[in-house]
């Protein structure tokens, strides 16, 4: 195996890792809207060279949490929203830097609001199936929007700060020839 396939393989457990990691902080208490979905969805985005594994490992990740907490009505709509922000990862963070997470996280927490909320207002019985129900749908969510945004800033910050932290280690260690 050669080296650049040893740090491929490497690099792909460790982003893998860190996402299961985040998943399974969903089963620990926390305020709602307050867990690292987003994050994990533009991690994978942003560090997984085969996008393949940008969907599947974060959708893996929550579906395995899901089963555990239990599943819940729309969470097909979740996982929707999960593959939307996949993406952005995808298309935000080619440069990984402070400015674009903090942005790529913002439009992430937008997008989960307006798929998730647009999804219950669809296909839901609660909100008449007319403009106005649709925005009462969008009224009655803004309350939970403010943890959804903090939540993903400060797991997003956590998972690249990591992630960039480890590269800079093993980097270091490399050029001290140790």
């Amino acid at each position: 195996m050669t080296d650049q396939m040893k740090k491929s393989t490497s690099n792909f457990w460790v982003i893998t890792l860190m996402i299961c990691v985040a998943a399974f902080v969903r089963l620990l208490p926390h305020p709602p809207n307050f867990a690292p979905i987003a994050a994990m969805a533009l991690f994978g985005g942003a560090y997984f060279n085969r996008k393949a594994f940008a969907f599947a490992i974060p959708l893996f990740a929550i579906l395995l949490t899901d089963a555990i907490i239990g599943f819940y009505p729309f969470a097909f709509i979740v996982y929707v929203s999960l593959a939307v922000i996949v993406l952005l990862g995808i298309v935000m963070l080619k440069k990984v830097s402070v400015k674009n997470v903090m942005l790529a996280s913002v439009t992430a927490s937008a997008s989960f609001f307006i798929i998730t909320n647009f999804g219950v207002w669809a296909f839901g019985t609660l909100y008449p199936k007319t403009p106005a129900g649709l925005m009462e749908s969008y009224i009655a969510a803004i309350p939970f929007f403010h943890n959804t945004l903090i939540s993903d800033l400060f797991y997003a910050g956590i998972m690249f700060g990591v992630y960039e932290l480890i590269k800079h280690k093993v980097l270091l260690y490399k050029r001290l020839g140790a």
